[in-house]
């Protein structure tokens, strides 16, 4: 079921590259919508919003509506509101998607990379901050660290950034793959 409102080479074009989209995404996105916001896009998201909520917002905010309900995107296409239907199952071939769709670079670049938790971009913040505020193993092995200005979580690149390289790989794997049948 193929439903895109636009081909690809369209859709790259009228979206630049990759430049900080604005989505929002519904309540069946909640992992997608933390992998967007480490990637530095903006993505309004809550896994209590309704339907007419979602398009609403979409609406008055000029937000891209991300789904995986296909009668909440018939409903926003005919409203005419920009939407997005996912039909990948895991969250990489759901990243190759939106890469191949919108050009979001599947690349986490910190200085501006959003908090997962709130949509907040996030800062450098200084050591000394960050030793108030982790594991004192943490601090020792760690040297840069972010925080979210809104909701005081910190950040660093730690031993989870292994997994998260797996799951950008494998995500450009697919991409490529994609690109190639065409």
């Amino acid at each position: 079921m193929k439903a895109k409102s636009l081909p690809n080479r369209e859709a790259a074009e009228s979206f630049g590259n990759n430049d900080h989209l604005r989505f929002v995404a519904d309540g069946m996105l909640g992992k997608l919508t933390r992998w967007l916001r480490m990637l530095g896009q903006d993505v309004k998201y809550s896994n209590s919003l309704d339907d007419p909520q979602l398009l609403m917002i979409a609406r008055k905010e000029k937000r891209i509506l991300l789904t995986r309900d296909f009668e909440l995107y018939q409903r926003a296409n005919a409203k005419g509101i920009d939407a997005f239907y996912l039909e990948g199952v895991t969250g990489e071939e759901k990243l190759a998607e939106l890469a191949q769709r919108y050009n979001v670079r599947l690349e986490i670049e910190m200085a501006s990379s959003r908090c997962p938790k709130c949509n907040s971009t996030v800062k450098p913040t200084s050591r000394k901050e960050a030793e108030r505020k982790v594991e004192k193993s943490t601090f020792d092995h760690y040297k840069e660290f972010w925080k979210c200005p809104n909701c005081g979580q910190i950040y660093w690149q730690g031993a989870h950034w292994t997994k998260i390289r797996k799951t950008l790989n494998v995500a450009k794997q697919i991409l490529k793959e994609t690109e190639r049948e065409k």
